[in-house]
């Protein structure tokens, strides 16, 4: 088992939980870095386990979670299931001893995600939300910029993702699955409106329904007692521009299309020219946030200061009050 602070002489041995879209997608870039390799895949089915291993050249295949987690080749796991089974899946891991890397969004309400941090806690086991975009570079110059004070005050955050579902059988229109614009597609917004200004003060929303009952499209307006403010919206029933801007007093940024991907900016002054950020990328994105555990874990770290987990419950919270408004509504 690895202890935190052994990473530092060879990959982190990851386990994966679950087969979906979105483990395939880690697997696919975790094969860019030289930070990890994946050891062990699970799935509900050995069948599709060894699909997947088969696939990625995986050398151990299990047909439970909990066999995974178990197994003495994984070093940190990777909660690729659905959100529904994310409290419940990190649980396992954490109590088998394994830090864990848990899709976004965290869990499914700010409750979950309160249980959660505090069993990561108790356990002394590093825990972090896999919003991969906190570590795409091209965010990262960003975070740099604001710290360094280069918008002036921040007065405007806004962002948008929406994409198109023709399938009605898609698993965001599954209420048992988690499904809905806010938790899958809004949850970037949120957080990257989080990431800016933090925590909110004041929340409004308008949310329009699908036709399963889940949320089709949400917008949210936030307010800070700074005064400034976040204008974010998702939705199922089109794709939008997914693009992003954070206004200042002396500049803004206008991130491109998708913002959550890797992408390219542009800083307007307020006096002077434009300066463009290209940012060259190989890859898809996510193989950044698995950098950032085994970077976490070769220095001691429990948490990333660039994903801390009081900011996980606290995106948590604020999609809660916006459900909750929309369900009084």
């Amino acid at each position: 088992m690895l202890q935190t602070g052994d990473a530092a002489s060879q990959p982190l041995r990851w386990g994966v939980i679950g087969t979906g879209g979105i483990g395939t997608a880690f697997a696919t870039d975790l094969a860019l870095s030289d930070s990890g390799r994946i050891t062990a895949v699970g799935s509900r089915h050995i069948d599709t386990a060894n699909r997947f291993a088969d696939h990625f050249q995986i050398p151990n295949r299990h047909g439970d979670y909990a066999s995974l987690v178990a197994d003495p080749e994984v070093d940190v796991v990777y909660v690729a299931t659905p959100a529904p089974r994310h409290l419940e899946d990190s649980r396992l891991a954490l109590d088998a001893g394994k830090p864990v890397l848990v899709e976004k969004p965290f869990t499914m309400d700010a409750a979950q995600a309160q249980e959660l941090v505090a069993a990561a806690r108790a356990a002394g086991l590093f825990l972090m939300e896999a919003m991969w975009t906190r570590f795409l570079p091209h965010i990262t110059q960003i975070r740099e910029l604001l710290t360094e004070g280069a918008l002036g005050s921040i007065v405007t955050v806004t962002a948008d993702h929406g994409q198109f579902f023709e399938d009605r059988g898609h698993r965001l229109f599954a209420p048992e699955l988690g499904g809905g614009a806010l938790l899958d597609l809004g949850v970037y917004p949120v957080s990257f409106a989080s990431m800016v200004l933090g925590t909110p003060e004041r929340i409004v929303s308008i949310v329009t329904p699908a036709f399963s009952g889940v949320d089709g499209q949400t917008s949210i307006l936030l307010g800070y007692a700074t005064g400034a403010h976040a204008l974010l919206t998702s939705t199922l029933f089109a794709k939008s521009p997914t693009r992003a801007a954070i206004v200042g007093t002396d500049a803004r940024i206008e991130i491109d299309g998708d913002f959550y991907r890797p992408s390219s900016f542009t800083l307007f002054p307020r006096g002077g020219e434009p300066r463009r950020f290209e940012v060259p990328h190989t890859g898809g994105g996510l193989r950044h946030e698995a950098d950032e555990v085994a970077r976490c874990l070769r220095e001691g770290l429990a948490e990333s200061p660039a994903m801390p987990l009081d900011e996980s419950v606290s995106i948590m919270a604020t999609m809660d009050s916006v459900r909750a408004l929309a369900a009084s509504s």
